[in-house]
């Protein structure tokens, strides 16, 4: 027996907007689409922010790591820091991949969670965002998530479980519609790793875009199966911006004459610098370094139209962010830059996010932060 109606949303990371128009991408499948403001920061801001409808000033999570030396969880583990020398071996990609997978273990993270190349000896300064899984229940406590959402208005869901591959979460999303499932939260991030580094590969792209489209031809066919009716919606979080050039704000900063955990704190996401004052002249000087740079600091009122900021300035007392294409490099993030990056000024016409839909959705929708109403909605008329 059908279900009388399914609901089915798909999220994929950096689908952005202009690549959506440029590539015409399932127009025939999905005729309403709409231009949406990312939420500013990364998928660590991002993600939370859909999973709940909540701004990263509310849940907490903008870049993956904040200046916190109060509340470090790794203030044990940084007492050793010592060992891990030289740092040309612990910063190698596949090195700092175990060593995260052991610290995970450790703490009992259970969220995403990556070293990168945050120095050793600075993890006891700094807090980690993502300890918890976002996607389940209670992973975004006190807050409700999806998951806490759905639940309590006895919906019959299904989440995908972030763990897996794109093609392992389009297979389980087809068996969840296959079981009786009528509301579906599909979460796919490959296109993300690609855009990262094919930005500027038009065929590569199209490659891609090709196989996503055949894999949501088949998710919807398979709806099509056990649902009279169908509202299939694909949303994103952001686009990405290609490499235009880089900055070595990290070394410029480490020379200023400034002690740091002293004078002041910082965390260099991949474009952008956010400080923290400790000291009477780390502002003065921080400020007067920055200039050389082709950014500008975020004023407040950047920071509450963007829903990041907070009194307590728990995000950093200065944020810094660059212009359009330039990356910091390097940063807590990486050595080298990639060849495409979002998380610039959520205006510019790659960060753009998109929604599409084979029925209609409301005006209201506008940012990304909006979804989560909308799904609640849908979720609510089942």
């Amino acid at each position: 027996m059908k279900q009388k109606r399914i609901e089915l949303f798909l999220f994929i990371d950096a689908l952005g907007w202009k690549i959506v128009n440029d590539h015409k991408f399932l127009e025939d499948l999905l005729p309403y689409r709409k231009k949406i403001m990312m939420q500013f920061g990364y998928s660590s801001s991002a993600i939370p922010t859909i999973l709940s409808g909540k701004t990263p000033a509310e849940h907490g999570h903008l870049g993956l790591f904040r200046f916190a030396p109060d509340c470090s969880p790794f203030k044990t583990f940084s007492k050793f820091a010592w060992l891990f020398k030289p740092a040309g071996f612990w910063n190698r990609g596949r090195v700092r991949h175990h060593l995260s997978k052991l610290l995970k273990k450790l703490y009992g993270f259970t969220g995403y969670f990556q070293l990168y190349r945050m120095p050793i000896w600075k993890l006891k300064y700094v807090d980690y965002c993502e300890k918890q899984d976002l996607f389940v229940r209670n992973g975004m406590a006190p807050i409700a998530n999806l998951y806490d959402t759905l639940s309590a208005k006895n919906v019959d869901f299904h989440i995908s479980d972030w763990h897996l591959t794109d093609a392992e979460n389009y297979q389980a999303a087809e068996q969840a519609i296959e079981q009786g499932k009528n509301f579906l939260f599909v979460y796919t991030a490959s296109l993300d790793g690609v855009l990262h580094d094919k930005i500027m590969d038009p065929a590569a792209i199209a490659r891609k875009l090709d196989e996503i489209q055949e894999q949501i031809r088949h998710l919807y066919r398979t709806a099509e199966e056990y649902g009279e009716e169908v509202h299939f919606t694909v949303f994103s979080d952001h686009g990405m911006t290609p490499l235009t050039g880089t900055a070595d704000i990290m070394r410029d900063v480490a020379e200023c004459g400034l002690v740091f955990g002293k004078d002041y704190g910082a965390c260099f996401d991949s474009t952008m610098a956010r400080f923290y004052y400790l000291s009477g002249k780390a502002e003065e000087v921080l400020t007067a370094l920055m200039k050389k740079y082709p950014g500008h600091f975020l004023t407040q009122e950047e920071e509450i139209r963007y829903g990041i900021y907070r009194a307590d300035r728990a995000f950093g007392d200065g944020i810094f962010l660059l212009d359009a294409g330039i990356q910091i490099a390097p940063s807590d993030m990486g050595d080298k830059p990639l060849n495409g990056m979002h998380g610039f000024v959520p205006e510019e016409e790659h960060s753009h996010a998109a929604i599409l839909s084979n029925t209609a959705f409301p005006d209201r929708i506008e940012k990304v932060a909006d979804y989560f109403n909308f799904m609640i909605e849908r979720a609510g008329a089942l």
